[in-house]
């Protein structure tokens, strides 16, 4: 079987609202994007890795830290109303007319989610060539917000989004829920640029992130939480 080629990208813009510079802020003396750059280089499946970034700086600090960023994304699909799906299929476009690069396999890794590691990145990879799935993507259980313990405030009135026995355990939850972990996204493909799409079709397929790797940065909390993680090397667990 002939080996599918993989293009790894993290998107990484510049404008950052609720924390600023936040891709590059150091995070226990390292720039936050140095985590994802890190991993993906030991990634023993990926072919070409790049970030696609609008700014001279976190090229800059990328290139230092070994990726490879061949343009800066332009203005129009960099905006804070821009898709992931937009950015991404202008890097698979950049490849396919200016470099006559083709890849059967794009894998998005988020740089806000510092404590994937090129294990998570592999397995995801390899799942998607064994299942030729139309994405792979990672999930994590959400145990305690569980959907049964959602509610609503209806006229001053706690009302259920669905419905909920009192009192019940954890437990007693079922089915199980998870949610996007919103750190690696395997996408064939022609689902992404046919599709437009990174995940939802009836062939996604999930990646369970173990717990202790579980984070995405988005607050000054968020950044305090992984920082803590990171010092006590629990995500290495």
């Amino acid at each position: 079987m002939k080996k599918k080629k993989i293009l790894a990208i993290t998107l990484a813009r510049g404008g950052s609202k609720e924390v600023k510079n936040k891709n590059i802020r150091k995070i226990n003396g390292q720039p936050l994007i140095w985590y994802t750059i890190k991993e993906a280089l030991k990634s023993k499946l990926i072919d070409k890795y790049i970030v696609s970034t609008d700014s001279p700086a976190i090229k800059k600090i990328s290139l230092k830290y070994g990726a490879e960023v061949p343009f800066l994304r332009p203005k129009k699909f960099s905006t804070d109303k821009a898709s992931s799906v937009i950015a991404l299929q202008h890097a698979v476009k950049y490849f396919e007319k200016k470099e006559k690069e083709k890849f059967d396999i794009i894998v998005e890794l988020m740089c806000t989610n510092p404590l994937k590691i090129s294990l998570d990145i592999d397995k995801v990879i390899k799942k998607i060539i064994k299942t030729k799935s139309d994405t792979v993507i990672a999930v994590h259980n959400i145990q305690d917000h569980h959907p049964r313990r959602l509610k609503k405030i209806v006229r001053d009135k706690i009302t259920d989004f669905m419905k909920e026995k009192p009192e019940s355990r954890r437990q007693d939850l079922k089915p199980l829920a998870y949610v996007r972990s919103g750190s690696i996204y395997a996408i064939q493909r022609d689902y992404l640029m046919k599709k437009n799409k990174r995940y939802g079709s009836r062939d996604s397929r999930p990646y369970l992130l173990p717990k202790n790797r579980v984070i995405n940065i988005d607050t000054e909390l968020d950044f305090l939480l992984a920082e803590l993680i990171i010092k006590k090397r629990i995500y290495e667990r």
